[in-house]
Parts: C-alpha cells; sequence; structure tokens
C-alpha cells in the first residue's frame, strides 16, 4: 500500500512498516493525545494556558526501542511497499 493507506491504517489503530526497511522488526504506530494525557496526567487543556498533547507517531526500532515523534522521509512517502504488521 502506499503511505496515504498507510496513515489511514494507523488512524485505525493498526502498525504498518515497509517491505524496504532493513532494520528487523521495525513498525510504527499511532499515539494519541488523549493517550498522552492520561498517561502523563497533564494537557488536559483544563486550565488557562496549559498546552494540550496532540496526536504523534512512534516508531518501534530495530534495538527494541520506542522513539516519539517518527518523521517520514520523502522515501517513506513516496513508497508503495507499506504494509499491515499482523
Amino acid at each position: 500500500m502506499n503511505f496515504g493507506e498507510a496513515l489511514e491504517e494507523l488512524k485505525q489503530g493498526n502498525c504498518v512498516t515497509r517491505k524496504g526497511w532493513n532494520g528487523k522488526d521495525q513498525f510504527i504506530y499511532l499515539i494519541k493525545a488523549q493517550e498522552l494525557s492520561t498517561g502523563l496526567h497533564y494537557g488536559f487543556g483544563e486550565y488557562h494556558g496549559e498546552p494540550r498533547f496532540v496526536d504523534v507517531l512512534a516508531i518501534k526500532t530495530s534495538k527494541g526501542d520506542i522513539q516519539v515523534g517518527w518523521l517520514a522521509t520523502q522515501t517513506d512517502m513516496l513508497a508503495n511497499d507499506w504494509y499491515v504488521v499482523e
């Protein structure tokens, strides 16, 4: 699938990856803003001027680390080898 289709899968709560990635067991997923607010007990916007969280992409790296704030490269955005992780 293409990147647009991969984004739709992420919004549905699925994890996606690329066949073209050489890192074993890497995948990306979406962390919803509400999950961040609930988990960190902050960012609900209930106080004047309190910042709110926004949805964010994260990647599970081949080392097993979670990196929050994943950004797609141009190659990622133009690729057609995305698929849902089972």
